[in-house]
């Protein structure tokens, strides 16, 4: 492998690929610098090093089903997500919780990742490796010793982060259930 362009994370980075639902949610990223994720349907970990943002069917046909951007992560907290989006206060999920992930700014990848046959993502945890040579999202799955040592790794962070439950979380791979296996990127058939 060559080495990464600048634009990249450290190998060893924990990245966590999250969905892009529409341009509004671009634009309060690159403009505002946080992300949403409803607490109801979160990843057990949102502690993480960068977020990949995988673009959906709502962007345009050079920008859809792809990760372009990248951008390393400050921070979150819980919060309304009526705090968030004080401009929708009589949307249905205006007094649900949500993490507001704090981004530093939008890192566009030199070549994006493009999804051939998984269009459907919620969440993928990778590393700064994978992401520095993936050239479709299947690319980014995790598998073997890699996939048990960013399990270790998510572990140890929610133990030092208070915001987690540890007893919740399995002590290894195989006690873990089929919907956190598609959220670490575990499973072939998403």
């Amino acid at each position: 492998m060559s080495e990464a362009p600048s634009n990249y994370p450290p190998p060893t980075a924990l990245i966590l690929v999250a969905v892009l639902p529409s341009p509004r949610d671009l634009e309060i990223a690159r403009v505002l610098g946080w992300y949403r994720i409803p607490l109801k349907s979160a990843p057990k970990v949102v502690a993480v090093d960068y977020l990949a943002f995988y673009q959906t069917a709502a962007f345009t046909p050079d920008e859809r089903w792809r990760i372009n951007y990248i951008a390393p992560v400050y921070g979150h907290e819980l919060t309304w997500r009526r705090e968030l989006l004080r401009d929708e206060p009589n949307h249905p999920r205006a007094n649900e919780e949500y993490y507001k992930v704090q981004i530093g700014p939008l890192q566009r990848l030199p070549q994006p990742i493009r999804a051939d046959t998984w269009r459907r993502l919620t969440f993928l945890y990778t590393t700064g490796e994978r992401l520095c040579w993936a050239r479709r999202l299947q690319d980014l799955a995790l598998e073997g010793e890699e996939r048990a040592l960013v399990w270790r790794s998510l572990r140890e962070r929610a133990t030092l982060d208070h915001t987690y439950n540890v007893g919740t979380l399995p002590e290894t791979l195989n006690d873990l259930d089929t919907i956190m296996l598609e959220f670490l990127g575990l499973l072939k058939s998403l």
